[in-house]
């Protein structure tokens, strides 16, 4: 598999469609499971991680899914291709830095489905839609994991449903994710209140590569942190209630901004969009703050030049693998910075955005 054909297009979850989509970037459900007879990942010798991997390896090729995947290994990537996988949301930080042993993943074209082998669990199973698309996610999901399960054995105890390596995750091993992106609670001040509201109802908020990462470009992931004594159904009726009111909060705070601060709200869009136009020398923090700033100003009508997709694809291709790929040389920090500002100097010239 050539991983960079997968420059020309932008990944499922980055698209920018899909309902609710001027908050919502994407929806998140992924699935923890394990083989009955052979030990968790963490356990398991060489030997049996390899047969482990050929096990779900031919399960996922002889499956009767839609859709159908790739399976390519990790283990014997480069570290740039890992990390690309890891910025289109394919794979985890944790499979792309585990040290040894057999490893991979599978996922379809459209990069909307993809399922991790040997990672914390024998299969971390994940669908990826644009927007607010819960039900459709786990429509997909479900279908996938029934079509491996009934070719694989599957860790299950009949009190504690389904078995995995964190106890966490035991039960449905579901975690379901909502990515938002949420600049006007930021600027007024109320995001800490939404958070301290979600802890309460056992939601974690984390940033925009899972657990472990930090929040940047105002993104940030919800997701349930219970998972047993709760089914599918329950768990994501839940969560779709909290990401309303969460839909609510941020929807109150930009049109505030818009009656109250306008003008500094306008100020600023041009100030992104003029910096990203003309620096010579920009990190990918910064770069995140700015299209952050943009894509608000995009959806309070405050510019018209870009369309989201567009943003979502300066996003992505400044990220480190991804611009390293684009311009075919390893760089460095520094040289990163000047690449990453070059690039969007071009990008945005030629869209005619920074004049």
């Amino acid at each position: 598999m050539n991983l960079d054909s997968l420059l020309q297009n932008l990944g499922e979850w980055l698209r920018g469609t899909g309902a609710e989509s001027d908050v919502v970037v994407s929806t998140r459900i992924r699935l923890a499971r394990n083989l009955a007879d052979v030990p968790f990942t963490t356990r398991a010798s060489p030997a049996q991680k390899g047969e482990i991997e050929g096990r779900v390896r031919e399960a996922i090729a002889r499956a009767d899914h839609t859709p159908k995947l790739d399976y390519l290994s990790v283990a014997g990537l480069p570290p740039l291709d890992r990390l690309f996988l890891v910025e289109r949301q394919l794979i985890s930080r944790e499979l792309a830095n585990a040290l040894d042993g057999p490893r991979g993943v599978a996922f379809d074209p459209r990069e909307s489905v993809s399922v991790m082998v040997n990672e914390e669990d024998h299969l971390r199973i994940q669908v990826m839609r644009s927007g607010l698309a819960l039900d459709e996610a786990w429509d997909t999901i479900d279908k996938v994991d029934d079509a491996l399960e009934a070719r694989l054995s599957y860790a299950y105890h009949e009190r504690f449903g389904y078995l995995t390596a964190c106890p966490t995750n035991v039960g449905t091993g579901l975690r379901a994710s909502v990515m938002l992106h949420l600049p006007a609670l930021g600027i007024t001040k109320e995001i800490e209140k939404l958070f301290r509201s979600l802890q309460k109802i056992n939601l974690v908020v984390r940033g925009l590569y899972g657990e472990g990462s930090r929040a940047s470009g105002d993104l940030y992931q919800i997701s349930n942190q219970v998972t047993l004594g709760k089914d599918e159904h329950t768990l994501l009726v839940e969560i779709r209630e909290v990401i309303d009111v969460a839909l609510k909060y941020e929807r109150r705070a930009r049109q505030a901004l818009l009656k109250e601060r306008r003008q500094a709200e306008q100020d600023r869009v041009a100030r992104a969009i003029g910096t990203l136009g003309s620096a010579t020398m920009i990190t990918s923090e910064e770069t995140m703050e700015l299209l952050s700033a943009v894509r608000l100003g995009i959806h309070l009508n405050l510019i018209g030049d870009l369309p989201p997709t567009t943003v979502n694809q300066l996003f992505i291709h400044s990220q480190a693998a991804h611009l390293q790929k684009l311009t075919g040389q390893v760089l460095d920090g520094e040289e990163r910075n000047a690449a990453r500002a070059k690039y969007l100097r071009n990008r945005l010239r030629d869209l005619g955005a920074n004049k």
